[in-house]
């Protein structure tokens, strides 16, 4: 353990194991365990056989002081799935017990894993550790993302007490891809730093890897640009998503 870990104390804990694989053309959830309230009610198929959907639900609705939430999902050879959340997570303030959250994904040769939770919003006060971990085989490909908003600032909440550790590692073959680390909130000077958010309480990082890049990725790629100076806009989300993960 690290000496800036933070520590949780009793609360919910909860596990949810998710396995998928591929029949024939048909993506399946084949394998599915779960310990405490993280489920997932039924695997959809809106796109097709060919992509398995999951909707992951916290019961609760917030994660309070305490609470220990861990998913794993591994997709098998050939696999497509894609992960969401119903809808926004809410990390309620603590009197002191951290609240944590860590995703673990795997994904085999020729795999597809598309993790696209709703955005997280840390109120005021919160203590989180939340931490996501990509094990990817050589011809996998990943398209995932995280976006936090650092307060309820439409309710005037400025994000002045609460503590953040974030923590997002992809591999492939077992060598590192792509390894981020923060930590916001109090005491942190990058809150409002030039080089860091310079006053800025929502943000969200995309990534996506897999093989060569295509003409046809790249041009949705070059298309994807923000029309406003704070990254308003409407961007062709859809079909670039559908690019990266083919």
């Amino acid at each position: 353990m690290r000496r800036d870990d933070f520590v949780p104390e009793a609360g919910w804990q909860a596990r949810l194991e998710l396995g998928f694989e591929r029949r024939g053309e048909r993506t399946v959830l084949a394998h599915r365990v779960h310990d405490g309230p993280l489920v997932v009610q039924k695997a959809l198929h809106p796109e097709g056989d060919a992509v398995c959907h999951a909707i992951v639900v916290h019961p609760p609705a917030g994660i309070a002081g305490g609470d220990a939430l861990r998913l794993d999902v591994s997709a098998a050879a050939g696999a497509h799935a894609l992960l969401t959340t119903p809808g926004a997570g809410k990390w309620y303030r603590t009197a002191g017990p951290a609240a944590s959250q860590h995703v673990t994904i795997d994904a085999g040769d020729e795999a597809v894993v598309e993790w696209l939770p709703q955005e997280t919003i840390l109120y005021d006060g919160s203590v989180a550790d939340i931490r996501w971990h990509a094990r990817l085989a050589p011809t996998a490909r990943l398209v995932a993302w995280d976006i936090l908003c650092l307060g309820r600032t439409g309710s005037g909440e400025r994000y002045a007490k609460g503590t953040a550790r974030i923590a997002t590692r992809i591999e492939r073959g077992g060598r590192a891809l792509w390894v981020e680390r923060g930590r916001l909130g109090r005491g942190s000077g990058a809150m409002d730093a030039a080089a860091g958010l310079a006053g800025h309480t929502v943000f969200g990082t995309l990534v996506a890897t897999g093989g060569a890049v295509s003409d046809e990725l790249l041009g949705h790629c070059r298309e994807a640009r923000p029309s406003g100076r704070r990254g308003r806009g409407d961007a062709p989300a859809r079909p670039l998503r559908r690019a990266l993960s083919r």
